[in-house]
């Protein structure tokens, strides 16, 4: 189980399931939308997932003419956790401020567009595209 907050804590979540690894995307869009090398996540079942509060304060942008869409807090700005799938939520690993001491980097995807830059010194495994574990 794992609880985690935006940065002004105006929306916060909590899990009901041990979190696995980090996925790290590199991807064009991911980087443009965090203006940095990419977006750490962790992906979790839609069932083992609970907003504590603030679900009112999430608004979301969808990119035009992609389906790729982003949720935020419309308080502070933090990305916040959002639909993967329709079975998967994705939660930005830096909101989780409570359980996620042993999560790891397990997987980095999009690593054919990372920016060059961007330097990749774990032990996750590299993924040139997509990757669905």
């Amino acid at each position: 189980m794992a609880q985690g907050e935006c940065n002004c804590g105006a929306v916060a979540f909590e899990t009901g399931e041990e979190l696995s690894g980090i996925y790290v995307c590199h991807c064009s869009i991911c980087r443009r939308a965090t203006g940095s090398n990419g977006i750490a996540v962790v992906v979790i079942d839609n069932r083992a997932f609970r907003w504590i509060r603030g679900e009112e304060h999430i608004t979301s942008w969808t990119k035009p003419g992609t389906e790729w869409r982003t949720w935020f807090c419309g308080v502070c700005g933090s990305r916040v956790p959002g639909a993967n799938d329709e079975n998967r939520m994705f939660i930005p690993a830096g909101l989780i401020s409570d359980g996620g001491e042993s999560l790891r980097v397990m997987h980095h995807i999009w690593v054919g567009s990372k920016a060059g830059w961007d330097e990749i010194g774990d032990s996750g495994r590299l993924h040139r595209e997509a990757f669905e574990g």
